[in-house]
């Protein structure tokens, strides 16, 4: 079997071929690295862009739909009020489709609301932990090369069950100045409030400052390109702005677990679903062969790759992507899952004879479709689990969108006289180690109180035995 980038039994368009056996410790970090972007350079054009529309506003939006989106939009027109805006007009089908996608990620997040946590730390002394909806959140669905209505309902959904007043969604306008109906379809199904028509920077710097049209927002979610990327990432660390944002995320990725039960279309038909979002995409298979008798297999996939990829409307882009891509070769299922661990993916699709024995190992990732009929698409549309998710390898410390992203929790205590009694001289001990003198006294003089109103007490009670 040749590897590493020789012909004989490698993948078409250029996907590499590497057996894990024959490669360094060194050379398998390397393959965790996702293909490079040039995110200074993406910063150093975000960044006039930002200063633009912090100074400018609604003027500025205006110039730059017209400069990147060919739009010519008023600063009337910038944003949608979605209450009283018409219910676009869409195919039946795809409102039908819209509307069951849409109810099943409702169903799935409602089902994540916590009840309110309340814990007796001590007798006397009671801590609880509610939530509280961030105010104003602001979703960015981008445009570009893909319509995306699926993005809108994925982050207005739990944006509106988390209970938030303000949900507003950016996306790019058409060159009419309008936009996509079905976009308006799904974010009016899903609870947005306004719709922003600007994309890139100078929409996550609109949200992020406020405009006169545009409202303030206090939490930035979704994906898109590298400058989009680069503005959240800008303007979280911005003490103007003082917004956050749901996660940092790069091109769209999967990695591919099978063996040789698994059918050979639909390993190839879920690699493909994820290359044919851009060039920058990437996806991986991680062969598992203990026996290491791969050649026949290898070459059903060779076909499978060749022929559904030549019917792609998007081949050209899905083939660059191809080109980023390789095929690991493992011998056991921990091999499989230190890879794939070490990877962190965005999606992790398990087509193996046994999935469920590898979901037990799953440490690093962002959404995990488990058997054969389980392909990313459902996740990407209707099942009910959400599609925005960490990429880059950053599914080793965030998870993907969920209610809990637009919820923030507030801790509460309440202490009895009986319970500061018991955690009071603990707290006057430590306080006086880190020598902060107020916060030992806060608690002092309450003892002190309490012991005062406590003699009182038992003076009366021994009173009342006299009498």
């Amino acid at each position: 079997m040749a590897t590493n980038g020789s012909n004989g039994y490698d993948l078409p368009f250029g996907i590499r071929l590497i057996e894990d056996s024959k490669i360094s410790a060194e050379k398998r970090a390397e393959l965790y690295l996702r293909p490079k972007i040039d995110l200074a350079t993406a910063k150093s054009r975000a960044e006039p862009i930002i200063a633009e529309v912090r100074q400018d506003g609604d003027a500025a939006l205006a110039r730059l739909a017209k400069r990147f989106d060919k739009a010519e939009l008023s600063q009337d027109d910038l944003v949608i009020d979605v209450a009283s805006a018409p219910w676009p007009k869409v195919e039946p089908k795809v409102a039908k489709s819209l509307d069951a996608a849409y109810e099943n990620v409702r169903r799935f997040h409602a089902a994540q609301k916590k009840p309110t946590l309340c814990v007796e730390t001590m007798p006397g002394v009671e801590c609880r932990r509610i939530a509280v909806p961030i105010e104003a959140v602001g979703l960015y669905v981008p445009g570009g090369t893909a319509v995306l209505p699926s993005t809108a309902y994925m982050l207005a959904a739990p944006a509106k069950l988390a209970g938030c007043k303000e949900i507003v969604l950016a996306t790019p306008p058409r060159a009419d100045g309008s936009i996509c109906p079905e976009v308006i379809y799904a974010a009016k199904r899903a609870g947005a409030t306004k719709i922003l028509k600007a994309g890139g920077a100078q929409a996550i710097a609109a949200m992020a400052f406020g405009t006169k049209s545009c409202p303030k927002v206090h939490k930035i979610t979704g994906p898109g390109n590298q400058y989009v990327t680069a503005a959240k990432m800008m303007l979280q660390a911005d003490d103007e702005a003082a917004v956050s944002i749901d996660m940092p995320a790069g091109p769209s990725e999967q990695l591919c677990i099978f063996d040789v039960t698994s059918d050979p279309s639909f390993v190839v038909a879920d690699l493909l679903s994820q290359a044919e979002h851009g060039p920058d995409s990437q996806v991986v298979g991680v062969f598992v062969s203990p026996s290491g008798e791969t050649q026949s297999y290898l070459s059903r996939l060779r076909e499978e790759f060749e022929q559904q990829t030549s019917k792609l409307s998007r081949r050209d882009i899905t083939k660059q992507a191809l080109s980023k891509s390789f095929v690991i070769v493992v011998n056991s299922l921990d091999a499989a899952m230190s890879f794939s661990n070490g990877y962190g993916p965005e999606h992790l699709v398990v087509q193996t004879a046994d999935p469920e024995a590898y979901l037990e190992k799953v440490v690093n990732a962002g959404s995990v479709f488990m058997g054969a009929f389980a392909p990313e698409s459902c996740g990407d549309y209707a099942s009910g689990t959400n599609h925005c998710l960490p990429t880059s390898g950053y599914a080793r410390q965030f998870g993907g969108v969920s209610t809990d992203t637009y919820l923030k929790y507030v801790t509460v205590q309440k202490l009895t006289p009986a319970g500061l009694k018991r955690v009071g001289p603990h707290v006057e001990v430590i306080a006086d180690v880190e020598e902060l003198e107020a916060h030992r006294n806060a608690v002092t003089i309450r003892l002190a109180k309490i012991g005062r109103e406590l003699s009182w007490l038992d003076k009366l009670a021994a009173l009342c035995r006299f009498c």
